[in-house]
């Protein structure tokens, strides 16, 4: 364990939405943060899957993308000053002699907090891949499991590979700024909104794409550039001229260490109870999508709501002897100076 072990109120393991706004609330109950996530950036899976996705359900914000709510966030807790560190994993978690807890990251940063707040997503994404040979050395050039700069995309010959709402929803957001784009699902059946779909075959219908209902067999190629992809459907194979393939056959999530930190677990999520959000594990909390409750609903309104309820259990870990008193940030001077406003 490193030698210099750095002191905080609160540790949390999981640097998203859910997670930066725990900062926020466990800042107005004067809890500072530090923040281990294994990204380089702050924002979790809407900055790295979907920075410029639109998000419809923040409440009082019509449309943001990831990125703009990440940012946004960012600024709403600038105030209290969180400590992160990033490009990290949580390793361990153990128990010090005085009763707080210790994290040591695999960059063998070590902190100590009375109170752990495990607000980590699913856990580490790693997208599943088509199963065609060699795919690996055309990958981050011209084939892409995720959309980080729409620009990429532009003027190229496109194929989109699924299904579901990511493979619909970009189809329809690269259609514009591709050269030619075909969107290539195994069965004419699609796992997305009706309207995205409706939207789809009427692209089709006006020639302005097109759709192979085909499986992809083989990448051909050289140098990591793709010149076209070998498909399968009911007439057979044939290829299907192309220079970037984008595929969205889902994610696989992986708790990681998480899974190894002794904490109560339910279908590779943390069970926690619906009063504080704590697992069975004293001082150790779960928000987010990582934790599991009768009637949890996988959406970020829902984390931020669990952080709230959260970070009053947490004041008691790190605060014993004062009594917690709520308050309002809009009528309650205290807050609003803490807040900078």
């Amino acid at each position: 364990m490193n030698g210099s072990i750095k002191k905080t109120d609160v540790i949390i393991i999981g640097a998203g939405p859910v997670g930066l706004f725990a900062v926020f609330e466990l800042g107005l109950l004067d809890m500072k943060c530090h923040l281990i996530d294994i990204l380089d950036v702050p924002g979790g899976q809407c900055a790295e899957l979907y920075p410029e996705k639109p998000i419809y359900d923040i409440p009082a914000i019509p449309v943001c993308t990831g990125q703009e709510l990440t940012d946004k966030l960012l600024e709403q807790i600038q105030p209290f000053e969180p400590i992160f560190h990033l490009g990290q994993m949580a390793e361990s978690i153990v128990r010090s002699e005085n009763g707080n807890w210790i994290v040591t990251t695999d960059s063998n940063v070590s902190l100590e907090a009375p109170v752990i707040v495990i607000a980590a997503g699913g856990g580490s994404f790693v997208p599943k891949k088509p199963p065609l040979k060699d795919i690996e050395e055309y990958e981050g050039s011209s084939v892409f499991y995720s959309v980080k700069k729409m620009e990429i995309f532009r003027n190229k010959n496109l194929v989109i590979a699924g299904g579901g709402d990511s493979a619909l929803d970009w189809t329809l957001s690269l259609q514009p700024i591709a050269k030619s784009l075909t969107l290539v699902h195994r069965r004419d059946d699609f796992r997305a909104a009706p309207d995205t779909i409706k939207k789809m075959r009427n692209l089709v219908s006006e020639n302005k794409m097109v759709l192979e209902i085909a499986q992809l067999k083989e990448i051909k190629g050289s140098s990591g550039n793709i010149e076209s992809l070998r498909v399968k459907g009911d007439i057979g194979e044939y290829d299907l001229k192309c220079d970037t393939l984008l595929a969205f056959y889902g994610l696989t999530m992986k708790l990681g260490p998480v899974a190894n930190f002794g904490i109560n677990l339910d279908r590779n999520l943390i069970t926690v109870d619906t009063e504080k959000f704590e697992t069975d594990v004293e001082g150790i909390f779960a928000v987010g999508d990582i934790n599991h409750y009768p009637g949890k609903l996988k959406l970020i309104l829902s984390g931020f709501h669990e952080a709230a309820l959260m970070a009053q259990q947490a004041f008691k870990y790190v605060y014993p002897e004062r009594r917690l008193r709520f308050q309002y940030t809009t009528s309650s001077s205290d807050l609003q100076e803490k807040l900078g406003v």
